[in-house]
């Protein structure tokens, strides 16, 4: 603002006077007589540009003084409830947020601090969640080992080898939901690392069914594969989704004592459904909508299988979705349960 009035000022001052005395000099011209006042008359108009001039700077600063502080207060303001709330959220209030604004530019930013701080309460309560699940499960098997460890000290029990097969088995267990509570949160957290490609499932599938195969027993239920032999590419990470197959499968091979275990493969466009059918044990319908949650087992699961972290199925349900695909189960109690989950064609 300075600058552009002292160059107005400045060269209006020197060709003000310069055009003044032009003008003077064609009234001469054209007859008037003005020796006598023509210094007077420079004098004059020098006196009324410097009060012009005066006068104008003092209101043009006045009112861009004014229109200034407007608008900085306009800036300012958002700017100081926004220093307030990153200091509630610093503080640990996660629900804090900033409300939006007129100004383009700071309401981007609102819009961005707000989607960080909904990402870190969302962080956060999973984490909290976590760690009370984590809690809940670890007690078992660590008050297990205590209690054989107490008895074994004390010489209360015999040390048999049955005994230390158990305490191995509970000490599996423990290292088991410590990978699997990683590896969810992980995949929670997005930085488990999803390497997308496309992918021939079938050969993926036959080496899964000869796997699975050679784990039942003769009186165990059937393996089957209901695939064409070619079937379209998907766009999938191929070790993630074997992990998802391993965890579907095993749970199908961990509760189905008897009948059949059917991995059945089809295309609807965009997408590639992958089921897994068993004939097992099958779940309640109130229980279906908790099946993908971590820690979650049925009650029958936990009575006949306590070995499992109970982290499985929710880690499959995460990675199907880092994918692109969906995860739905269906199941009735004594009659089966079928998990299916779709995958985006290549």
């Amino acid at each position: 603002m300075l600058l552009g009035l002292s160059t107005l000022l400045t060269l209006g001052w020197f060709f003000s006077q310069h055009l003044f005395g032009l003008h003077l000099t064609l009234l001469e011209a054209q007859g008037f007589y003005l020796g006598a006042i023509r210094n007077q008359l420079i004098e004059e108009f020098k006196t009324a540009w410097n009060q012009g001039a005066l006068w104008s700077l003092l209101i043009s600063a006045t009112l861009v003084g004014a229109l200034s502080y407007l608008v900085a207060k306009e800036i300012i303001q958002p700017l100081i409830q926004m220093e307030k709330i990153t200091e509630q959220f610093a503080q640990g209030n996660l629900t804090a947020r900033i409300p939006e604004s007129e100004i383009p530019e700071l309401n981007r930013l609102a819009i961005n601090f707000n989607r960080m701080a909904s990402n870190l309460e969302g962080v956060e309560q999973r984490r909290q969640e976590l760690m009370g699940d984590l809690t809940h499960e670890l007690r078992t098997p660590l008050t297990i080992l205590e209690g054989y460890l107490e008895g074994l000290a004390d010489g209360a029990i015999e040390p048999k080898a049955e005994l230390f097969q158990r305490l191995a088995t509970e000490t599996a267990r423990l290292g088991r939901l410590v990978n699997d509570t990683q590896e969810l949160s992980k995949a929670e957290a997005g930085y488990l690392p999803i390497k997308i490609q496309p992918i021939d499932l079938y050969p993926l599938l036959l080496s899964l069914m000869k796997r699975f195969s050679d784990q039942l027993l003769e009186e165990g239920p059937v393996l089957l594969l209901e695939c064409p032999p070619n079937p379209p590419l998907v766009s999938a990470d191929p070790e993630r989704v074997e992990q998802i197959l391993v965890n579907l499968l095993g749970n199908a091979v961990r509760y189905t004592a008897t009948g059949s275990i059917k991995v059945r493969v089809w295309s609807e466009p965009p997408k590639l459904w992958i089921a897994v059918i068993d004939t097992g044990h099958g779940m309640k319908p109130e229980d279906l909508p908790f099946v993908f949650n971590r820690f979650w087992r049925s009650e029958r699961s936990r009575d006949r299988h306590p070995g499992g972290s109970g982290m499985g199925l929710a880690i499959s349900h995460r990675l199907v979705i880092l994918q692109g695909g969906e995860i739905l189960v269906e199941s009735e109690l004594n009659k089966g349960s079928t998990f299916r989950f779709s995958l985006p064609l290549a």
